[in-house]
């Protein structure tokens, strides 16, 4: 079975990919996408087929329903998603086939049951469908986190999102950095804070790195076709996109 994983979480895509594995080492991951520009892209060429396509709902650069607009999707599909169970409604009215964020192995397991016994028309979803869903999902608002405590001695203080600049990990410890250079560490992780953050805002360049866009100065081409990232705020760090990020940070920062 040849797969597509379109994600924009790493990790989330890192697991899924050995969950397949888990379920039939035979698995192909074919390609792997960020992305709706990328995704369109590869899916816009009657080159390239695909057996099976995991399809997160939220991409870097918009929501994933995008890709249907710009070119016709004829490969079945399983979308993932962090929607909540009253979201979830909408795709059981809407016969969409999903999984539930973070992925099981179990879910995964019957998801791939299903589609073996039903590929004719497992996930091959109609146009109307995807639009009806769509709209039922747009009109559910999901609410990014918009302060952050921290613990300074004996006392609490609670900072708005948008005052921070940068949030990064060092060893186990996660730190915020505020715009007037003071850092703080919180009790999140990296992924906690992906998916809390809104991510219009708030972007992962790297495992270690989580930049506010209202933060930042200046983008410059650093080596081996990276990008470095220079903060308003005095920062020690040196801010490093990630190759593989380059092209949907670029989308996320030029708002694309």
């Amino acid at each position: 079975m040849n797969v597509i994983i379109i994600e924009d979480e790493g990790l989330a895509a890192d697991k899924l990919e050995r969950l397949l594995h888990k379920y039939d080492p035979k698995i192909k991951i074919i390609d792997r996408f960020e992305s709706i520009t990328e995704s369109s892209i590869w899916l816009g060429n009657p080159e390239n087929t695909a057996d099976l396509i995991f399809l997160d709902i939220h991409l870097v650069d918009g929501l994933s329903f995008e890709i249907f607009n710009r070119v016709q999707v004829k490969t079945p599909i399983i979308f993932t998603t962090a929607y909540n169970e009253y979201a979830l409604n909408a795709f059981k009215l809407n016969s969409v086939d999903y999984l539930l964020k973070p992925v099981t192995f179990d879910s995964l397991y019957d998801a791939l049951k299903k589609y073996e016994s039903m590929k004719e028309s497992f996930g091959k979803q109609s146009i109307k469908s995807i639009e009806e869903l769509s709209a039922a999902l747009a009109n559910i608002q999901k609410d990014y986190k918009t302060r952050f405590m921290v613990k300074v001695g004996e006392k609490l203080k609670s900072f708005r999102a948008e005052s921070i600049e940068l949030f990064y990990s060092e060893g186990r410890d996660v730190f915020i950095l505020l715009n007037e250079g003071k850092r703080y560490i919180i009790d999140y992780k990296m992924e906690e804070l992906q998916d809390l953050l809104d991510p219009k805002q708030f972007y992962r360049i790297s495992r270690s790195f989580i930049v506010n866009i209202n933060a930042i100065n200046d983008v410059l081409v650093h080596s081996n076709s990276r990008l470095k990232v220079v903060l308003n705020a005095e920062c020690d760090k040196e801010l490093i996109v990630s190759r593989e990020k380059v092209g949907s940070f670029k989308n996320w920062f030029s708002g694309s």
